[in-house]
């Protein structure tokens, strides 16, 4: 059974609707992607900008030169001991982060190859159609030209 011409033209209107259609959803779920990358590296900068003023807390508290008491050197030990902690907290988030943003990363990249696979089968299909037009004009009968000779 052969297929008629319209039906064939019908399925490649179906396949470009689904085409576009996928096309539109990866460009959504790309969209999504990247800003949750975007996210991820925000949270990342604030991590690194906590753990930095968490060091120089750290470096203010120091012990000075010259003992001032023992109950300044105890506040001064226990201060210290809580930035320390706090210290460790924000490079396990930091950490954290980092692996975040690292898969947020390859996720974007996923979608991308997506989003690029849907855009060639578009642009293949659209080749497809336009090579089917092209046979269809070569299998056309010859239009028959009146010529006229000159007078």
């Amino acid at each position: 059974m052969s297929r008629s011409p319209n039906w064939s033209a019908c399925s490649a209107m179906a396949d470009r609707k689904t085409l576009d259609r996928l096309l539109r959803v990866r460009e959504l779920q790309l969209n999504m992607v990247r800003a949750d990358e975007v996210r991820a590296q925000a949270k990342l900068d604030s991590e690194q900008h906590l753990r930095n003023r968490i060091a120089a807390l750290a470096d203010n508290v120091a012990p000075a030169p010259e003992p001032s008491g023992a109950l300044a050197l105890m506040a001064a030990a226990h201060f210290r001991d809580r930035l320390q902690r706090s210290a460790e907290a924000a490079d396990a988030r930091l950490h954290a982060a980092n692996e975040t943003l690292e898969r947020a990363a390859a996720a974007t990249r996923e979608a991308k190859r997506d989003h690029s696979a849907i855009e060639k089968l578009i642009e293949r299909e659209t080749a497809d159609q336009a090579l089917k037009a092209m046979r269809a004009l070569e299998e056309l009968p010859p239009v028959r030209k009146i010529r006229h000779d000159p007078c």
